[in-house]
């Protein structure tokens, strides 16, 4: 969500949409993996999914101390940057997706409960239900992108806000990564 409202900030909504088609696509692969029994590498081989928890914690926190660094940019700051093409837009959102080891294990935890064998299909059971929380998640990560031009045109008007916004934004990203850095150790499950 944090790379989907960045995008739209510093290129614009069409950015954002862009870069959540390549999320969509990473969401696709995951529910692909789940359903074909692929997804349960990182309950097989906890290192991987450790090492990725971990990879994301150390980001989040470079991303809270670039935030309060002298010269650091809050999350809903304009700024020039470099604009991406649509392919990169792209390939770095099914990249951000891909690095969350948690939605395939989401998949692999959350599918099977709703899947009723006797109904015949599980396979296209499991693809149907996976469909219906791509596009949830899709409506939802839309209206993130809408809002966060919103916000930033708020908070370009109040620059004494701006402040006030990346500190609170480095805190909770800072939050997050160090969460997460907690739970790393945690092997990956399928249980409830």
């Amino acid at each position: 969500m944090l790379y989907l409202a960045s995008r739209s900030l510093s290129q614009g909504t069409a950015a954002g949409f862009v870069s959540l088609a390549g999320t969509a696509v990473g969401f696709v692969v995951y529910l692909t993996m789940a359903n074909l029994g692929l997804a349960a590498v990182f309950v097989v081989v906890p290192w991987l999914y450790t090492a990725l928890k971990i990879a994301g914690a150390v980001y989040l926190l470079y991303l809270a101390v670039r935030a309060l660094a002298p010269g650091g940019a809050g999350l809903f700051e304009m700024r020039d940057v470099e604009r991406d093409t649509n392919a990169r837009l792209f390939s770095m959102g099914l990249a951000t997706n891909l690095l969350n080891p948690k939605a395939a294990i989401m998949y692999v935890a959350l599918i099977p409960q709703f899947v009723v064998p006797e109904h015949g299909h599980v396979v296209a059971q499991g693809f149907i239900l996976g469909g219906v929380q791509i596009a949830v998640s899709m409506c939802v990560n839309g209206l993130i992108i809408v809002a966060a031009g919103a916000i930033a045109a708020f908070l370009r008007r109040r620059p004494r806000w701006l402040a006030w916004q990346r500190r609170a934004t480095a805190t909770l990203l800072a939050a997050v990564g160090i969460g997460l850095l907690v739970e790393a150790p945690a092997p990956a499950t399928t249980a409830g």
